[in-house]
This record gives C-alpha cells, structure tokens and sequence, in this order.
C-alpha cells in the first residue's frame, strides 16, 4: 500500500493517524476568530487545518426559492437559501495566506478543500500541500481531475457515492498520473449517527480501491473515530470550533479544542494498540506470572506419602508445576519432607 507523505508528514498504516481539523465556516466570518481556531487546533495536537475555498457564486445560483431554498426543518440550515448559506459559510479568499501564515507558525499542515477549478487556480498560487474533494463533490469529475493534475495527494470523502461513482473518481486521479490518494469514509448528515457509520467499509475500500483510507467524520463525540482506526484508518478528520455555543455553521456537529486533544491522544493510542498478532507473555507481563496459578503444598508431608487433594492445592503464586499437572500427580508419592507452602516439583516425586 503506497505511503502518502503531506510535507513530511508519512500517512500510512506504520505511522499514527494523520489528525485533520476541519474549520469549514465555523469561524463566524471573523478572521480573528479563524486565528484562534488555528492557534487551538495547534495546541489540541492536530497535524493538519483544513479550509473551504468557495463563494456564494461558486457554488450556486442566486436564488432564494424553490429548488435553491432549505425547506427542510430538521436540518442544521432550515429556512435559508443556499446562496445565503454559503455566503454566511465561506471562508473569504483574502484570508487564506494570513491563515496558512499562521499555520505554518505553529507547524500545522494547512490546506483546503476547492468547490471548482478557480479554486484551485488560487490554491496553487498558496502552494497548498495537498487537496481534498468533498463528499458533495466527488462526482465533480471535472474539478477532480484538475486537482489531480497537481500531482499532488488527493483525499477524497465517499460520502453517497456508489462503488462506481468512486471507481470513476479514483480512476480519474490515477488518468493524470497520480497515485497519491487517501479515500475517507463519510456519512454526509449533519449529524450523522454512529449506526449510519459504517466504518467496516474502510478495510473494504482499502482493499477494493489499493489506497489509503480513513473516515470523514460527522458524528458527535469520538469513538466512532477511534474505532476506525482499529480498522485501518491511516486519516481522521473531524470538524472543529472553539466552541459549540459559538453557533457557527458547522458548530452543532464540531469538536471543541478538549476533545480534539482527546481524540489525538486515544487515535493514536488506539494505532499503539494494534501492534501485531501475539500469544503467550509480552515483555512487560514477564513479572506478572508469578501472579498465576500453580501447586502448592498445602499441609506439611513427610517422606514416602501420597499426594492427596487434601495436602496439595492450586493457589497463586506461580512458581510451582502448572495446573494441568495436578491430576496427574495425585497418588503419587514424595521423595523428601515437605513443608506446607512449598511448591511442587517433579524432582520431589518419586
């Protein structure tokens, strides 16, 4: 499985999970507040920061009725139109290099995600490290494509897509001559639940698609995300605001900065875990042996007399003959005084 490695950052299943903080629109049109969620993400552990880079006319008509209206009431953005969604949502350009500046400071990996291909012209003018296609997009084969053409590592949430609609957008990458591709699992609901998830299909893709893979996630909390990485999820990326009282779009389904740390040290403490297939004792487990179970004498014995289970016993600690031993040796006569707590072995048997 082909490494990805984002300004030397390894992605793979010999490194722990690259940790992406999502900002999307959650700084509330405030630079200053896109400011501290760069400087909370870097001190919340994440290895990345990702943007959204669109505007209101990028990704929509201006229209505030019918098919361009939210209707919707259990949604996240009811009673909006999608113009003036994304216009509350963006993230304006002009603040893009202050952010990657800023990034760069506390060596965070930054990037972001392009809704079209000016876009992408933009990004590349930022020198951005990598690329992600979301989920909405990842049958916008024409915006993949050019992104590919970079040459550099695309990561591409299959949130709704079909097995097909993903083998097109992988072999779209792969058509320009680039192998760099992290597949990430996604459940595009807002929030999603965890039954929704689905992570079994991250070894799947893994497997189907011969990339790395890891998990979108829009579920609130983070087992789901550490979960993944029991699977093989080399990529997790959670959204993130300084708060969730703050109301930002993305808000509701966003971790705050406490447990953006929780899920940096669990992910990795979960990859930690995996180690490889093992029986018997570890080194750290060589002095919890003596804790087993073996057998003891339990009553004094003298010279020439039979064991019995009246004078010996399986009790801890662990230095005499192994259970399994004991019935065997019942009957069995003993070859020198012993003493009651003295534990057992075959040279006292006669």
């Amino acid at each position: 499985m082909k490494e990805i490695v984002i300004e030397g950052r390894i992605i793979g299943t010999g490194n722990s999970p690259f940790i992406i903080a999502e900002m999307s629109g959650n700084h509330n049109q405030s630079l200053e507040k896109a400011l501290k969620i760069v400087e909370a993400a870097s001190k919340s552990g994440a290895h990345a920061l990702k943007l959204q880079t669109y505007t209101a006319d990028t990704m929509t008509l201006d229209i505030g009725g019918g098919d361009f209206y939210i209707n919707d009431t259990k949604s996240l953005w009811a009673a909006t139109s999608l113009y003036k969604l994304y216009q509350k949502a963006h993230t304006p350009w002009e603040w893009h290099q202050k952010i990657f500046d800023r990034c760069k400071e506390l060596g965070l990996i930054c990037f972001s995600t392009p809704f079209d291909e000016t876009a992408v012209d933009f990004l590349e003018t930022l020198n951005v490290p990598c690329y992600k296609i979301a989920s909405f997009e990842n049958n916008h084969l024409p915006l993949i494509k050019k992104v590919a053409q970079t040459g550099k590592p695309v990561i591409l949430s299959t949130g709704m897509a079909s097995v097909s609609e993903l083998q097109d957008a992988v072999d779209a990458i792969r058509a320009e001559g680039n192998e760099q591709i992290i597949l990430l699992k996604c459940t595009s609901a807002y929030p999603a639940t965890a039954s929704d998830a689905n992570i079994l299909t991250i070894p799947h893709m893994r497997d189907l698609f011969n990339c790395q893979v890891g998990l979108s996630d829009h579920t609130l909390g983070i087992g789901v995300a550490v979960a993944s990485v029991v699977l093989g999820a080399t990529a997790i990326e959670k959204h993130f605001t300084l708060s969730r009282a703050d109301s930002g779009v993305d808000s509701a389904f966003s971790l705050e900065p406490d447990e953006l740390k929780c899920l940096v040290v669990e992910a990795e403490r979960a990859w930690n875990a995996l180690g490889r297939v093992s029986y018997g004792s570890t080194k750290n487990e060589t002095k919890s042996m003596q804790f087993r179970r073996s057998i003891y004498v339990s009553k004094d014995i003298k010279k020439g007399d039979l064991l019995t289970r009246d004078n010996i016993k399986i009790v801890r600690p662990g230095f005499g003959l192994a259970p399994k031993s004991f019935e065997r040796l019942l009957g069995k006569k003993i070859s020198c005084n012993l003493k009651k707590g003295t534990s057992i072995k075959w040279d006292m048997i006669i």
